[in-house]
């Protein structure tokens, strides 16, 4: 055990859990949530001590983890210059330069002048191909850059020191009080430990379209990325960052491993694993984060929109027509100039 009477793996299990047997798992691994809140040595009505730069604050990033999900790694200019070249309109023109350099070379009457045409192609090919990739280039950064400012932007309601504070989402830590009210999205996991007709949108989560009605007697659970739909509350961060809901997607999602943002201590790995993974009572038969990842689907096609996809078919098939023309110019011109 850490200085703290729970660790972040035990509090990410916790989270997998919902509804009523959510509550049921606090009950019956964590005492309760008065005992939580003690193991946390965090206070209803005082919170944690204020101030960016308290050694209390960031001995709790140190063994709960910092609210931060890494972004995906950006894609290099040489991988969106390999990307381009995969167009079938491109791929057309190149074999069509290569076909038209051949024949310059061995057939045209002058071969000095014949190559100057299949040239000229795979001359336009490389304009294309760095321009359309300069231009993935530059929006990929543009969108890097907006989304690190959306981050900054995004702040909080905590109580510190006593007194409502507005912190940056990325600043808070595991028992932390947070003061939640309509229209609110959850920068983490957390534990209700006060409400008022609260209702929540976890279809980001779950797929659920219908809002989930929360209680502290029944359904504690307030997961990341969900959405505040009515009421108000209150309640206590349990995990962030990569241990959070949002952050256990990610890492489905993109494979990124960043233990240094975790914050689990390895000597703890097994605490509170009292359930076996194939277990009716298991996390992992009612864990969102897993049916989320079977339902995104992180292909090219699924993030363009409605009209790119119908332009990109379009494209295909003027490509595939224009390739078949161009096949059969060929089949005709080369028997001309045989007979010739």
């Amino acid at each position: 055990m850490t200085e703290f009477g729970t660790t972040a793996t035990a509090l990410r299990r916790l989270m997998e859990f919902r509804r009523i047997e959510g509550k049921n798992k606090l009950d019956e691994s964590f005492g309760g949530i008065e005992k939580l809140l003690r193991d946390l040595n965090t206070n209803v009505d005082e919170g944690l001590p204020y101030g960016e730069t308290s050694p209390e604050l960031a001995r709790r990033r140190d063994v709960f983890g910092h609210n931060i999900i890494p972004p995906k790694p950006p894609k290099t200019f040489l991988q969106l210059v390999w990307e381009a070249m995969h167009d079938t309109t491109l791929v057309i023109l190149i074999v069509a330069g290569i076909v038209s350099l051949i024949l310059g070379v061995t057939v045209e009457d002058d071969p000095s002048v014949g190559w100057i045409e299949g040239f000229a192609i795979f001359v336009a090919v490389v304009v294309v191909v760095l321009i359309t990739a300069f231009n993935d280039y530059s929006k990929e950064k543009q969108f890097q850059g907006l989304q690190q400012q959306i981050e900054r932007q995004m702040t909080f309601a905590v109580l510190r020191g006593g007194e409502v504070h507005q912190v940056p989402s990325t600043e808070l830590v595991v028992g932390d009080i947070a003061l939640v009210k309509f229209g609110d999205k959850f920068p983490t996991d957390g534990i209700i430990i006060q409400c008022n007709d609260l209702r929540i949108d976890e279809s980001s989560l779950t797929g659920e379209a219908m809002q989930v009605t929360k209680s502290v007697a029944k359904d504690p659970m307030a997961l990341s990325g969900t959405q505040v739909m009515e009421g108000s509350g209150k309640m206590v961060v349990t995990a962030v960052g990569l241990n959070s809901q949002s952050g256990i997607i990610f890492q489905l999602l993109t494979g990124v491993q960043a233990p240094e943002l975790i914050g689990i201590v390895d000597s703890d790995e097994a605490a509170n694993a009292d359930l076996s993974p194939g277990s009716p009572g298991s996390p992992s038969a009612r864990r969102p984060s897993a049916h989320a990842a079977e339902d995104e689907d992180d292909s090219e096609e699924n993030r363009q929109s409605v009209l790119q996809v119908k332009l990109t078919k379009m494209a295909t098939r003027i490509g595939q027509a224009g390739g078949v023309a161009g096949l059969l110019c060929f089949v005709v011109l080369f028997f001309r100039h045989m007979i010739e």
